[in-house]
């Protein structure tokens, strides 16, 4: 089929006031998709005319349909002499469905507004580049701080070959978190947890250490009403293979993706055990005993994995933080001191985290009764 577009139709002229508004739309429409189309960037895509929406859409799970075509199927013919609010530059590549861009002029859209350029090196700039070729407007850059924050999974994979990283903590108030012998403690109260599963609804994988697996039999699952399915993919680090086959992860394997990361002198005869009970064993390079996390990332970014929340313990929490892998931040802290137990960070202070040159402090808030504080990669 042709990618003409239909008759020229004059695109209507800038609005900021409008424009704002439909673009904070496509962004909110967007956040539907967190944590669920990767290996594609969760986009959201508003189709307006005159000043009324004529069609919405948001990347599926998957990543397919693209929130474009989505919105451009709702709005059928009233897309003609239409406005596109989109968060990420139209694609303009054929990779397993069409360029968004010959929907679009075939659609006859007449403007454009987008808020980032995809720096997916087969996008970068093509599609508006082909979109302007057609004669259609089009406008970049509103909404853009947001869109890169919204996006900075997909950005961060495209350019520097790995997930973004959230490491989540929680430590009481003299910054332990746990008690001693590796034993856990609740640490934060109710609000916080429920804070917690949100934060995993919207991540592509969750990562934990094989510590975090022994002592807790974590589920890691998304655990909110109606949202298990919302559960990321559940990626453990376990250089000897020790996960025992009794834990929940292990147990629900065949149900909800597992990969397990070992070293390539781990036991052949534990990985085979683990893959007849529907786990992924993946092994990568490592060294004096441990992973080596660089590489553990690179893997996942392969797998299509952009946005990776890390919520393992002390020990994977430090290594993280020491080998500059962390991206944001999510601190809860509790009023409550615990005494003697575990650091937060293992060997570190937690001051390695808080007082980082290389995170800032965004913004604290109460959550209950406890505290959550927001660090970003400065």
């Amino acid at each position: 089929m042709s990618d003409a577009a239909p008759a020229k139709i004059e695109a209507a002229p800038a609005n900021p006031a409008l424009d704002q508004r439909f673009i904070q739309l496509a962004l909110a429409l967007g956040r539907r998709g967190l944590g669920r189309t990767w290996p594609n960037p969760a986009v959201g895509a508003v189709i307006v005319k005159e000043g009324v929406v004529v069609g919405r859409g948001w990347t599926q799970p998957g990543g397919r349909p693209h929130a474009e075509t989505e919105a451009l199927k709702r709005a059928g013919k009233a897309a003609q002499g239409a406005t596109l609010y989109v968060t990420l530059e139209p694609c303009s590549h054929q990779g397993k469905t069409p360029p968004c861009v010959d929907a679009i002029i075939r659609a006859g859209i007449a403007r454009v507004v987008s808020a980032l350029e995809d720096p997916n090196p087969e996008v970068a700039g093509k599609g508006y580049a082909k979109l302007r070729e057609r004669g259609i407007v089009v406008a970049t850059g509103l909404g853009a701080e947001e869109a890169a924050h919204q996006h900075a999974g997909h950005v961060r994979r495209m350019r520097q070959g790995r997930p973004q990283v959230l490491l989540k903590l929680a430590a009481s108030s003299d910054g332990k978190a746990g008690l001693p012998g590796r034993k856990p403690a609740g640490i934060t109260g109710e609000p916080a947890r429920v804070r917690v599963h949100q934060m995993r609804a919207e991540s592509d994988a969750i990562l934990v250490g094989i510590g975090t697996v022994l002592s807790d039999d974590p589920h890691l699952t998304c655990r909110l009403p109606g949202m298990i399915e919302r559960s990321p993919v559940r990626v453990i680090l376990d250089a000897r293979l020790r996960v025992p086959l009794a834990t929940s992860i292990i147990g629900t394997a065949r149900e909800m993706l597992t990969w397990v990361f070992t070293t390539p002198s781990a036991s052949p005869v534990a990985e085979g055990i683990l893959k007849s009970k529907g786990v992924e064993v993946i092994r990568v390079e490592g060294k004096d005993g441990r992973l080596d996390l660089a590489a553990v990332l690179k893997d996942l970014a392969g797998r299509g994995i952009t946005r990776l929340m890390v919520e393992g313990g002390p020990t994977v929490a430090a290594a993280f933080v020491q080998a500059d892998l962390v991206d944001e931040a999510a601190l809860f802290r509790s009023p409550n001191p615990l005494g003697e137990g575990i650091d937060a960070l293992e060997g570190l202070p937690l001051t390695a985290l808080t007082k980082s040159p290389k995170l800032k402090s965004v913004i604290t808030e109460t959550i209950g009764g406890d505290t959550l504080e927001l660090f970003d990669r400065s």
